[in-house]
């Protein structure tokens, strides 16, 4: 296949960027999108030149690193799968791609395809915790779960904190992301002690740190790699509002 890349370049975050072309004949439809870009790298090694940074870790749709812009969408034009579980069969031969980074004031770009997301690391410690008392562990079936509530628990723990959500935003609001994280423990009984705390803790480092308000478009759905449902905003809503009074 022969590809052709538009890849946003940009030597740290206070220097300007611009989008610079690459072309490749070496990719084939059976590799990953960041297989590609392995490749790509591997040619500018070759000329000379700087190789283009983006972040990977896990490369299997775990571990959220790897979020990139492809051609106007977060993860590329699948529905649910990150940018590593993306493969160039997605692609024709000949095609033109656009890549980025995620576009936020709150993601300040590193380098490249890098940009910091450490503001979402800071929200979960704002109140993304749970008490509990040391000593032996409880016994599993110790503390009975309702099946509604654990089945919505686990939907929401599936968040891999990719960010992927508020690079569709148009206002960059990581409501998504939030509520998430927020009602995985929330709907638990574990998390019930610092529920009203936990909730209003968040949503105020989510503020501090930039993010947009949510307005409801719904493309943070639409982009989210594991394709959990904007019903968590409206459960975020609904404890941010039993929190304040």
């Amino acid at each position: 296949m022969r590809i052709t890349l538009h890849v946003w370049r940009q030597a740290g975050p206070d220097t300007q960027g611009e989008f610079v072309q690459y072309a490749t004949n070496a990719a084939n439809p059976h590799m990953s999108f960041l297989e590609m870009l392995d490749i790509v790298n591997e040619e500018l090694i070759e000329r000379g030149e700087i190789p283009i940074a983006f972040e990977h870790d896990c490369r299997e749709g775990i571990c959220g690193s790897c979020g990139i812009v492809i051609n106007g969408r977060p993860h590329g034009p699948k529905n649910g799968v990150t940018a590593c579980q993306l493969h160039m069969r997605t692609f024709n031969d000949g095609d033109e791609i656009w890549i980025e980074p995620w576009r936020a004031q709150a993601f300040p770009v590193i380098k490249d395809l890098v940009v910091d997301r450490s503001a979402l690391d800071r929200i979960i410690q704002a109140g993304g915790f749970i008490s509990t008392r040391t000593g032996a562990a409880q016994d599993a079936n110790a503390l009975p779960v309702p099946k509604p509530a654990a089945d919505s628990a686990m939907d929401a723990a599936a968040c891999i904190g990719c960010g992927a959500c508020v690079a569709a935003c148009p206002n960059a609001s990581a409501m998504l992301f939030t509520a998430a994280k927020v009602s995985h423990l929330n709907l638990l009984p574990q998390g019930q002690p610092e529920r009203e705390i936990r909730v209003n803790k968040m949503v105020s480092q989510m503020d501090e740190e930039g993010f947009g308000y949510c307005t409801n478009h719904g493309a943070c759905q639409a982009a989210c790699p594991k394709e959990i449902s904007i019903d968590f905003i409206a459960y975020l809503n609904k404890e941010y509002l039993r929190a304040s009074v």
